[in-house]
């Protein structure tokens, strides 16, 4: 692709630079409007520098992404509402055999539910679990966080629904969800295992000092452990408001109707004892058995439709799963299954609605109008054709170097406008080769670009999360700062990355 003007080059240029401070240090004291509005700046000013038209910024838009991405969000506040994870807390804490055990368990429980549910929803309905098992189990939370957030990076690559950047590949590269799974699988089993092995050996006199002390300190500390009812009582949505003067209200004016109803059944009996007794001997045992009768029934019935409910959602998602995994469209199964859970619910679905992330939805709106534009400067055209001679999949010298490319931008510019600048351009260098090795760079893009989030605490939305739920959980006490992240993420990564591009399969 030529370069644009100069002058087109230049303004694009700017556009682009002050989507990528926002979108990277969303807080910056000069403009601290956030990534969401930092990402439609950037596109507003692609539109108005006139690097795009209007129509070919409309047309930047990926509905398919975004609806992939509307979907997945749906299904997931229903499995919240079905419990879903609440049984995954309680599998954490499941008959536990020490912080060893439960820090492996973390690191496969946490992958698990990040290649399904995306690596963002794991974490936000997984930080506070994991808290509050190490604070019960006077644990440290260190390495229990680390191993959450870096395994749901690392299980979010095996699957096209389980980050951001692998929808944008699975969708642009056509590439099926049952090939694109079993391309990653290996080289995510094995990096879940190192990881794993990893943090063992970073933090195994830490736990085994732990482990050594919990006997002696559990009689002091038992005041301030966290109940088993804590532990699995959390939930990802967003906490709504009390109102305790109106059920404070509410309870006054029950009660001062049975003590209405107590001063006219006083009136009555001083009225006409005899009547009034013989009524109670008559009356009173039968009517106490039925109400108590109709009562166990109403509450089976209850607890029989919302078990009921239960299986209809865990059987929609297991149906958006196979269509998922035979080829069906992935955007439309996904809107499809969501919008079956709205409809067997059956009740107004904006409560569920509302906790869906529609800030992250405009996001990547701003984003591909503001990538598309940078795009169509020619600037990431010139630079990469400079480098791809030297990156060619089929040596190993040019896997390195792309990855080591990919690792560097995931971690400046994030890895989604990684994944958008780059994915087009890797693919089409190896499609030259053969369409095997297009689909290896598709993959090798994936597994890379998600791996990456764990270098640094900034690599990653889901580290970001972690760290602001963890922050948020004052009474805990802990917060994941950036340099005790860097120490584990960095070696880490390399590793783990190294050895997964061995094992991708094109």
């Amino acid at each position: 692709m030529a370069m644009a003007p100069t002058v087109k080059v230049v303004l694009g240029s700017i556009a682009f630079a002050l989507f990528w401070v926002l979108a990277v240090f969303p807080a910056v004291p000069f403009l601290p409007i956030g990534r969401t509005a930092g990402s439609l700046l950037g596109a507003m000013l692609m539109v108005l520098f006139q690097v795009l038209t209007p129509n070919q910024a409309y047309a930047a838009i990926d509905l398919p992404i975004l609806g992939l991405l509307f979907g997945t969000m749906v299904v997931s506040v229903y499995l919240e509402k079905a419990d879903m994870f609440k049984y995954l807390g309680k599998l954490l804490a499941w008959k536990s055999r020490g912080p060893k055990d439960l820090l492996c368990r973390i690191c496969f429980i946490s992958a698990l539910s990040s290649a399904l549910f995306t690596n963002d929803t794991a974490c936000v309905v997984l930080t506070e679990f994991v808290l509050k098992i190490a604070r019960q189990q006077n644990l440290p939370p260190r390495p229990f966080l680390l191993a959450l957030v870096s395994s749901a990076n690392i299980g979010s690559s095996a699957t096209p629904i389980g980050n951001p950047q692998n929808l944008v590949i699975a969708m642009k590269s056509n590439i099926p969800f049952g090939k694109f799974f079993l391309g990653i699988f290996p080289a995510m089993l094995v990096g879940i295992l190192v990881n794993a092995f990893l943090l063992l050996c970073m933090y195994w006199k830490l736990l085994s000092s732990v482990q050594k002390d919990k006997d002696e300190e559990e009689d002091n500390s038992r005041s301030e452990v966290v109940t088993e009812e804590e532990v699995v009582s959390h939930h990802f949505s967003p906490a709504t408001m009390s109102h305790p003067n109106l059920n404070d209200h509410t309870n006054r004016s029950e009660t001062l109707r049975n003590r209405c109803s107590v001063s006219e059944g006083e009136i009555e009996g001083i009225a006409s004892p005899r009547s009034s007794n013989a009524s109670r001997e008559a009356t009173k045992v039968p009517s106490s058995s039925i109400d108590a009768n109709e009562e166990k029934v109403e509450n089976s019935m209850k607890v029989r439709r919302r078990m009921m409910w239960k299986v209809c959602v865990y059987l929609v998602t297991i149906g958006m799963l196979i269509s998922l995994l035979i080829g069906l469209n992935m955007s439309w199964s996904a809107i499809t299954a969501a919008l079956v859970l709205m409809v067997l619910d059956f009740k107004d679905a904006r409560p569920c609605l509302e906790k869906i992330s529609y800030s992250l939805l405009v996001f990547f709106c701003g984003m591909f109008i503001t990538i598309d534009g940078f795009n169509k400067t020619g600037l990431p055209s010139v630079v990469w054709d400079f480098m791809e001679p030297y990156a060619k999949i089929d040596h190993i010298s040019g896997i390195a170097l792309l990855s080591i490319v990919i690792l560097t931008l995931s971690n400046l510019a994030s890895n989604v406008p990684t994944v958008l600048l780059l994915g087009g351009r890797v693919a089409a260098s190896a499609a030259e080769i053969s369409p095997a090795s297009e689909k290896k760079a598709w993959l090798i893009l994936a597994w890379v670009s998600t791996v990456a989030g764990n270098l640094s605490l900034l690599g990653s939305a889901a580290n970001l999360i972690v760290c602001e739920q963890a922050r948020r959980a004052q009474y805990l006490g802990y917060n994941l700062s950036f340099w005790s992240h860097l120490q584990f993420g960095l070696p880490s990564t390399l590793i783990v990355t190294a050895i997964g591009l061995a094992l991708i399969r094109g």
